[in-house]
């Protein structure tokens, strides 16, 4: 967690670059990423010439393993360049002047960091080829580098380097094509809390944006599964195998992989792929879903994955396409946490809306429908949402539903989003993990459990006012003769009164 102070900076960071001339957030934080990039490939070369120099201090054989910067001249392959591997250093162009820094990065670092896919450098590096240099001026630039060797920032630390660049990624406060928008790291925390992953799970989100769900799927498992982790074939699970995100935006998928190498995961499987597109046909590859899925979109139906629309009842809308696709991707056994929209819960005028929920409850298990206020997704999109958890059986298995109504999630529900005391996230986290409980509990109540007959008695509607029951409370007045004898009283003592001091009505 970042304090106050590293906020200032950070903001102040991100205030100077608006005030320069970048002011957009995307391009801006695509600069702060190639500049993370950059400065972490010197970081790493420093520790292993550290360990190195150490081992020959002790009089042990040593040599530095394909270092990226070498001794000598980088020369680029079409001969356009020729410059010291020193000058591409981090440590060593931060205390160049700001023109000869800002000359350096774009002629000569630029140009070596987007040959690195070869080199295999860190899976970021599978990004770069198209990398641009986009910062305005050698002041600003500067600045960015001062702020990021800023050493009181504790950025060599990776879990708080990670910490400051989702906090930068809060900052790009606007909406996204086709309904695409950030989803808040505390309902990501959220749902990751009540699925709880472990080091059995092969996670995917296949509209990562910015990779939230996964780095928080990364934390959750760094922090319960510490121990577990030293183990040679558990580490390499999660450092190869246990993540994968996809996007069809090429700016969020150097995003999403540098969120996931702050946060320590080295090798995850982020790649450009069309979800939906009838080209992506694997199935069943995955333990764990944690998605918020574009919402507002459709599709041309010839587009589309058939296995989907099969699923989904021949749908355009990419709400119901992508809960199909998750059914698909999902092992038996696996589990699923999505955000959607209010209207993948209630709608009753589409056909395909109810056929995707008595999938979900006829031959599924679906476990719990969270209703979050209007204003959550504020003040990227004022659109209502809900939470669905299921777990794919192709058998059925559901039970009971439980469902619960969100009335704050600790920040007002307004563009502003000030943080309150008021929070029902805890209690949800709580209650879900003990639904044995929750059969005490009414249908006046926040939350309470739903028969799957009794869902399907209602033609599958998932709305939480269609099964909560509001308390009426009769509220007993005074009868009418005694409120004007009350009110003739007290016109009567207020003429008295005023009479006393010596006035007079007219």
């Amino acid at each position: 967690m970042i304090t106050g102070a590293v906020k200032n900076k950070l903001d102040r960071l991100w205030d100077a670059m608006w005030s320069n001339q970048m002011t957009n957030p995307w391009i801006d934080i695509q600069q702060i990423t190639y500049l993370i990039f950059i400065k972490s490939l010197d970081d790493n070369q420093i520790k292993q010439e550290r360990v190195v120099n150490d081992q020959l201090a002790h009089g042990i054989k040593a040599t530095l393993k394909d270092p990226i910067f070498k001794s000598g001249t980088y020369t680029d392959k079409d001969n356009k360049i020729s410059v010291p591997y020193q000058d591409l250093r981090w440590s060593i162009f931060k205390h160049f002047e700001p023109k000869r820094m800002f000359e350096n990065l774009k002629n000569n670092v630029f140009p070596f960091i987007k040959q690195l896919k070869s080199n295999k450098a860190t899976a970021f590096a599978n990004f770069m080829e198209k990398a641009e240099f986009a910062v305005t001026t050698p002041y600003i630039l500067s600045k960015m580098v001062d702020s990021l060797s800023d050493e009181s920032l504790g950025l060599s630390d990776k879990d708080l380097m990670g910490d400051c660049y989702e906090y930068l990624l809060s900052k790009m406060a606007t909406s996204g094509d086709n309904g695409q928008f950030r989803t808040p790291r505390h309902i990501t925390q959220m749902m990751v809390d009540l699925v709880q992953p472990t080091l059995k799970d092969t996670i995917v989100d296949p509209a990562m944006g910015t990779a939230g769900f996964l780095t928080a799927a990364a934390r959750y498992v760094q922090t319960h599964y510490a121990k577990d982790l030293l183990n040679k074939a558990n580490n390499a699970h999660f450092h190869n195998n246990m993540f994968t995100g996809f996007d069809t935006d090429t700016d969020m998928l150097r995003i999403g992989c540098m969120n996931m190498t702050l946060h320590n995961v080295d090798n995850p499987t982020i790649k450009y792929n069309n979800s939906l597109s009838q080209d992506y046909d694997e199935k069943a590859q995955y333990s764990l879903i944690l998605a918020n899925p574009p919402f507002s979109g459709s599709l041309e139906p010839s587009t589309v994955s058939k296995s989907l629309t099969a699923i989904s009842g021949g749908t355009k809308a990419t709400e119901l396409l992508f809960l199909a696709l998750f059914l698909r991707l999902l092992k038996v056994g696996g589990r699923c946490a999505s955000v959607v929209p209010v209207g993948v819960l209630n709608n009753t005028n589409e056909k395909a809306y109810t056929t995707l929920r008595k999938e979900l409850v006829d031959n599924q298990k679906l476990e719990a429908v969270i209703f979050m206020p209007q204003g959550v997704f504020e003040p990227y999109s004022g659109v209502q949402t809900g939470i669905l958890i299921f777990t794919k059986t192709n058998s059925g298995g559901t039970d009971k539903v439980w469902l619960y109504n969100m009335e704050n999630d600790g920040f007002t529900l307004n563009k502003k989003r000030d943080e309150i005391k008021e929070n029902d996230i805890p209690d949800i986290v709580a209650r879900f993990h003990n639904l044995k409980g929750e059969a005490t509990r009414t249908r006046k109540d926040k939350s309470f459990l739903v028969s799957r007959d009794e869902i399907a008695q209602n033609g599958y509607v998932l709305s939480f006012n269609k099964y909560h029951e509001r308390e009426i409370i009769q509220q007993e007045y005074r009868p009418v003769k005694d409120i004007l004898n009350s009110i003739t009283s007290l016109e009567k003592q207020f003429n008295e009164v005023m009479k006393k001091i010596g006035y007079e009505f007219k």
